[in-house]
Parts: C-alpha cells; structure tokens; sequence
C-alpha cells in the first residue's frame, strides 16, 4: 500500500532536497545519490521512499540498480505557495522605494 506524502513534508528535510538538487542533472543509481551525504545508503533509501510518496522522483529498474529520476510536477504546488509571499513583498518593496524616492526629492 503506498500512502501519499505532502511534497512540504517531504522537503522539509535538507537530505531530501539535496537528493532533489543531485537529480535535476539527469537520473542517479542510490549507490550515486548517497554519496557526499554523512549518512549511509539505508538511510539515504529511505529519504528517497519518502520522495516517491510524495511523487517528486520515479524509480526505474535498470539490471541490477534502480534509477530515480526528479519528477518536478509537485513543485508547482511549492512555487504557487511561494508565489504568494513574492507578490507581497514586491509590493512592499515598491512601497519602500516610493518613499525612499519622494524623501530624496526633499533633499
């Protein structure tokens, strides 16, 4: 039975999103994706099960390896959420020039 993770829960965590940043160059065998990390392949397995669940890598068997490729669909929901705080605080940062500008003709 697999059982959906919400994609912030599953980038909550910082092995996690390294893990996403490795596979945007192209698909990586677990043995690649562990490597640089100070924990072990298990643990880096399981970082990437909780990946899976959330929909944000894919699995492929190739003979003796499974391959996991970034699936980024997911991420939209993350850039929607974020989208909103960057409209805020471009209007904030609008305002703060608009008043920076208006003092400086004061002078």
């Amino acid at each position: 039975m697999t059982t959906n993770v919400d994609v912030f829960s599953a980038l909550a965590n910082p092995i996690r999103r390294e893990i996403l940043v490795k596979l945007r160059l192209g698909p990586l065998p677990v043995t690649e994706l562990a490597s640089g990390f100070d924990v072990g392949r298990p643990a880096v397995s399981e970082h990437l099960q909780v990946l899976r669940k959330a929909k944000l890598v894919r699995e492929e068997p190739r003979g003796r390896e499974r391959y996991y490729h970034l699936d980024p669909q997911p991420l939209a929901e993350v850039e929607a959420y974020l989208d909103t705080f960057t409209r805020y605080w471009k209007k904030r940062l609008a305002a703060l020039d608009a008043v920076l500008k208006e003092e400086e003709k004061k002078r």
